[in-house]
């Protein structure tokens, strides 16, 4: 990865600076603020540690590519960076491999690529690794489930604890019910065993 450093009096001044250098818009950046203490009668300054977003699908295409040479599988990868996520989808035939039950493999491989960013950056990357249309599908079906969990609370009044799910589970269960009006959605529990309650307001 192409990591620079760029130093300001603001942290504005700092990503700007990032910015034209770069030639990208902010959500296409990467970066880490840091502030510099002032020595006696020196002012203190921002340091911004950034790389683009492209680099970083590139590195992270390059990365996934050894990796799964390691495993001793081909695939083959179509990236697409939009509004500072990167998707990668990838294609192969040992598909459930990748996948591995309850998509626990393909959960695993999304955590390496992002530490393997955060090693270096010291901040997160927005990553989607899919295989194929596994998540899509992933996707529908908690949309379902929530829709006629919500039905059944409507119809019931009881409310209904969900299995444990992980943040971006539980993010499209909150983006679905956050449209009945009448229903409310809490995350419950402590991470891995965090899941949400849905009842009636």
């Amino acid at each position: 990865m192409n990591i620079k450093e760029f130093v300001g009096k603001t942290k504005e001044e700092a990503i700007n600076k990032a910015l034209e250098e770069l030639g990208v818009e902010e959500e296409n950046l990467l970066y880490k603020i840091e502030e510099v203490k002032g020595k006696l009668f020196k002012a203190a300054t921002v340091k911004v540690k950034a790389v683009t977003i492209n680099d970083v699908s590139e590195y992270l295409k390059s990365y996934l590519n050894e990796l799964l040479t390691n495993m001793n599988i081909e695939a083959n990868y179509e990236v697409n960076v939009r509004e500072g996520r990167i998707s990668i989808k990838m294609f192969s035939s040992q598909n459930s491999i990748l996948i591995g039950k309850n998509g626990q493999t393909l959960k695993a491989l999304t955590n390496i690529l992002k530490q393997v960013v955060y090693k270096d950056m010291e901040v997160y990357p927005y990553i989607i690794l899919d295989v194929e249309d596994y998540k899509e599908k992933q996707e529908k079906r908690l949309e379902r489930l929530a829709k006629n969990i919500a039905r059944e609370v409507r119809t019931t009044g009881v409310e209904v604890a969900m299995d444990n799910m992980n943040s971006y589970e539980r993010r499209i269960v909150h983006n679905v019910l956050a449209k009945y009006e009448d229903l409310s959605t809490n995350s419950e529990g402590e991470e891995p065993n965090r899941h949400i309650v849905v009842k009636l307001k």
